[in-house]
């Protein structure tokens, strides 16, 4: 869907006011929390990388299941990493790598015969390299006997150009985990047998060797691309010193973060899209069922950096002086309403993956008639909506310039997702 940006520029304050809490201090607490949450996203990568090869040397139900559980467990970081993106170009930059979706997977394995072929659109929708070692690609023929990272960042991410083909990253090696949910807006997640691993006459759907190779390969490159982003927040990485040099622009970007995943990323293109689609393929973690957890990670995020505090994966915390103690400083109204505004979203979210965890899963909730499923995920929506309205008021008090906060069709032009 097409997204919009609303521009909050806001000219500088003549007279800027003097703050005891030092805004290079707000930043550094910024700076301090990516750090940890990739440095978590990381650890949890490599977990998961080792829970891949289990399955891999030794495929049964109990590594597949551990491979699952590796992957969920890996998303609770990385999607609290998300506000870092769009007022940082070097995330935003990058993050198309790692969690890009939806994605044609009939591009890496086999689907269900209603899926369809290729499209109009999308010529290698239903390529499956796993059954396919050598194919045409722009004219020129593409060697794919053996499956590499290197063949799935440089050749196979967005093939053809095509957004939708997404070959790496977290959705990938979801695809790979638990296969295909075929259960519409039925519970249910992917079932994707272990034996799909399994080698000589106990390999089910074919090149079990091949899907192996894909599945490490995937994992191995997003451990890869999370050292990169973890040394782009080192105290000497590209990020670090761009937002330690200029103090303001580092607000900016801060601002700029929390609106953009509230507003346009998570109110609209992750949860009224689909809602008004009741559309279950629009779902963020589609294969697993996980979607619940992408989007209350997604709001912890936001809560995260505007708190100035982060829990670890370990238990233990990073802090530190935060854009809410800076916000207070100049509007102490606004800074309490942020707060409030965030935790009431909080709840909405937390009351939508309670419900999730009981029994009505996010493909439910999705359905067209379901009033209570949408119910949660409008009330998450308008605390997402509400929050970044006090988020534009903060940009004013602060004085922050070229705050972009990114929309979507879905909240702006509702009529256009039907065209």
């Amino acid at each position: 869907m097409k997204r919009t940006l609303t521009s909050l520029s806001v000219l500088a304050l003549s007279a800027a006011p003097a703050f005891a809490v030092e805004k290079t201090d707000v930043v550094a607490t910024y700076i301090d929390i990516a750090q940890a949450t990739y440095g978590d996203a990381l650890t949890t990568a490599q977990t998961l990388d080792a829970a891949v090869a289990d399955l891999i040397a030794n495929p049964s139900q109990d590594t597949l299941e551990a491979a699952r559980s590796a992957w969920l467990a890996a998303r609770v970081p990385y999607q609290q990493s998300e506000v870092f993106r769009f007022g940082n170009p070097v995330v935003d930059d990058w993050e198309g790598k790692v969690n890009a979706w939806p994605l044609d997977e009939g591009l890496i394995d086999y689907v269900d015969a209603s899926y369809g072929g290729a499209t109009d659109e999308n010529s290698f929708a239903a390529l499956n390299v796993i059954a396919t070692p050598t194919f045409t690609l722009s004219g020129t023929e593409v060697d794919a006997t053996d499956i590499t990272p290197d063949l799935i960042a440089n050749t196979l991410q967005e093939a053809d150009g095509v957004e939708a083909n997404v070959a790496s990253g977290y959705h990938a090696i979801e695809f790979l985990l638990w296969g295909q949910d075929l259960n519409g807006t039925d519970a249910g997640a992917g079932d994707r047998p272990y034996t799909d691993y399994a080698t000589g006459a106990d390999c089910t759907n074919g090149n079990c060797d091949r899907r192996g190779d894909y599945l490490q390969a995937a994992t191995d490159l997003l451990v890869f691309d999370l050292e990169y982003m973890v040394a782009q927040w080192e105290d000497d990485g590209e990020a670090a010193v761009t937002l330690s040099d200029d103090p303001d622009a580092a607000i900016t970007a801060m601002l700029t973060g929390m609106g953009s995943l509230s507003y346009g990323e998570q109110a609209g293109e992750r949860m009224r899209l689909g809602l008004m689609l009741n559309d279950p393929e629009e779902e963020h973690d589609c294969f697993s069922d996980n979607t619940y957890n992408s989007h209350y990670y997604d709001g912890k995020g936001v809560q995260n950096v505007y708190l100035g505090s982060y829990t670890r994966v370990d238990g233990t915390e990073v802090s530190g002086p935060s854009l809410e103690d800076l916000l207070a400083e100049t509007d102490a109204q606004t800074a309490e309403d942020l707060a409030t505004a965030i935790d009431d979203t909080m709840v909405a979210l937390g009351e939508m993956k309670t419900a999730a965890e009981n029994g009505m899963a996010y493909d439910q909730m999705l359905a067209a008639g379901n009033a209570e499923g949408e119910a949660y995920i409008t009330a998450g929506i308008e605390g997402l909506i509400a929050q970044t309205r006090v988020i534009e008021r903060a940009v004013a008090s602060l004085g922050a310039q070229d705050v972009m906060i990114e929309g979507s069709d879905s909240l702006d032009n509702p009529d256009a997702v039907f065209e």
